[in-house]
């Protein structure tokens, strides 16, 4: 490389991203960015906005996409990640990720695709089962692309994505069988609580599934949403005894309230009938404002800075397609295509 420093980083690295379809909620935050503003202090971090993903499933609508990835960007500030300690890039801006996708797809059979429970998930809840369009079930191996094309060791993840690095992990393993040992296999890091339920009860919180609670909800949005939230649905009256395991309300008291022993006076006096669903979700509400409000003020400070947003992005962009060029090489190299 013309005696240049390989841009193949010898400290680890972390790629992890998201799809732009939208705000960023808690479950998000849980599930990732929590563990991406931790980690960008002792790893070589890639934080990818992965909008070519988006439009698997989006292809109709780009202008969603589009204006998403500002959204993103603002949510990732807010919660801390620094883009002069970590890298944020566009994923249809790096079109080497795309070239290795298609060798990738050589590698993987369209059944194993299809058993991938992440994407069986998906296809039912996005109701694709009689028209799946081809890009959104290969989207697996277009992420295998992703992370690869930066020698991630580790990926930061919600649960529900860990069948994904699981299927990297065997593409990664079948090339270099074939080529030589070109990638390392990663590893995926689940947040310390696997998923946060909806605010519906449901199991997941989700965009498409209109229970979650954003990052840049207002004061008045996280008051109506705490304040409906789903509790137990066997308890009629206040003085009833409640059931706190499994309770979202609860849930989020144990993963938002630092005040533990409110906390377990709040349990105690919930199982015994005690205390009224309006007051435990009246103290969460206070917990997750106080939670919120420092992210809505730094989201706040960028929003109108439309050039420095841009510049964020341009700059990480290109230095994430410089070490993609440079894997791109070891790639080509090792599988006799570098005719040139």
């Amino acid at each position: 490389m013309d005696n240049k420093q390989s841009l193949l980083s010898d400290s680890k690295r972390i790629l992890t991203g998201d799809r732009p379809t939208g705000k960023m909620h808690l479950g998000h935050y849980v599930g990732s960015l929590k563990n991406r503003v931790k980690l960008q202090d002792s790893y070589d971090q890639f934080v990818m906005i992965a909008d070519v993903q988006a439009l698997t499933d989006n292809f109709e609508n780009p202008e969603k996409v589009r204006a998403s990835i500002r959204e993103v960007l603002l949510d990732y500030l807010a919660v801390g990640i620094d883009p002069t300690k970590t890298t944020i890039l566009i994923q249809s801006m790096i079109p080497e990720i795309a070239e290795l996708t298609v060798y990738y797809l050589n590698l993987v059979t369209l059944e194993r695709v299809l058993r991938n429970p992440t994407v069986k998930d998906e296809i039912k809840q996005k109701r694709f089962e009689k028209s799946l369009p081809a890009g959104f079930a290969m989207y697996p191996v277009s992420q295998a692309a992703d992370i690869t094309i930066f020698n991630a060791d580790l990926v930061p993840v919600g649960e529900d994505q860990v069948p994904m690095i699981e299927q990297t992990r065997e593409i990664v393993r079948k090339f270099n069988s074939l080529y030589g040992d070109v990638f390392v296999e990663p590893e995926a890091l689940v947040g310390e609580v696997k998923r946060l339920p909806g605010i519906d009860g449901n199991s997941k919180m989700g965009k498409s599934l209109g229970n979650a609670i954003y990052l840049s909800d207002s004061e008045e949005e996280l008051k109506k949403k705490v304040m409906g939230m789903y509790t137990d649905p066997t308890r009629i009256h206040a003085t009833d005894p409640g059931k706190v395991e499994g309770n979202p309300v609860f849930i989020y008291h144990d993963v938002f309230n630092p005040d533990k022993d409110e906390v377990e006076d709040l349990k105690d006096r919930y199982q015994k009938g005690t205390v009224g669903d309006v007051e435990v979700k009246e103290k969460l509400f206070v917990a997750l404002n106080d939670f919120l409000k420092p992210i809505r003020e730094r989201r706040k400070d960028f929003e109108n800075n439309s050039e420095e947003l841009n510049k964020i992005l341009k700059v990480g962009t290109e230095k994430a397609r410089n070490v993609a060029k440079e894997t791109m090489q070891k790639v080509r190299k090792a599988m006799k295509i570098d005719y040139f």
